[in-house]
């Protein structure tokens, strides 16, 4: 939910002082934007709750912890990465596929009932599925609509 709040809340005050700069907002790199911010938020996870993430993993994957700091690095990066118009599009895609592969550590995680943030196994399970998989199906259209199509 906190990803979603700060995509649309970096959206919209984007568009705010888009609007009041020069009276015609730039919809596109404002969802850009809002996308950039939304991933440096989510990285801040990688660091901040690595033990939980790593819990997220099936145990088949190994250097979990290399990884997941790993992703966050990379969450960082293709944020930047989308603000610049000359790689903008491929990395647009890469967000796309990113978000694609995260989704079965998501199903895991819900069906281990992993609480990221503190790391045990008291979190929402499968129930959290109902709300996760339709967010993560809105990022990837947003992605689509933001960064490759325009």
């Amino acid at each position: 939910m906190k990803p979603l709040v700060v995509l649309l809340g970096v959206f919209g005050i984007s568009c705010l002082a888009s609007f009041m700069a020069v009276s015609l907002p730039d919809y596109y790199f404002c969802g850009r934007l809002a996308m950039a911010v939304m991933l440096m938020f989510t990285a801040i996870a990688h660091f901040k709750f690595t033990d939980g993430m790593v819990m997220m993993m099936p145990p088949v994957i190994p250097f979990k912890k290399a990884i997941v700091h790993i992703t966050g690095y990379i969450e960082i990066l293709t944020g930047i990465a989308l603000l610049i118009n000359k790689v903008r599009y491929p990395f647009a895609w890469f967000v796309i596929l990113f978000f694609i592969l995260l989704l079965p550590a998501n199903i895991y995680a819900a069906q281990k009932r992993v609480n990221l943030e503190t790391a045990d196994f008291n979190g929402n399970g499968l129930s959290y599925l109902w709300f996760r998989i339709p967010l993560q199906l809105f990022f990837i259209c947003w992605m689509y609509y933001f960064g490759v199509i325009h």
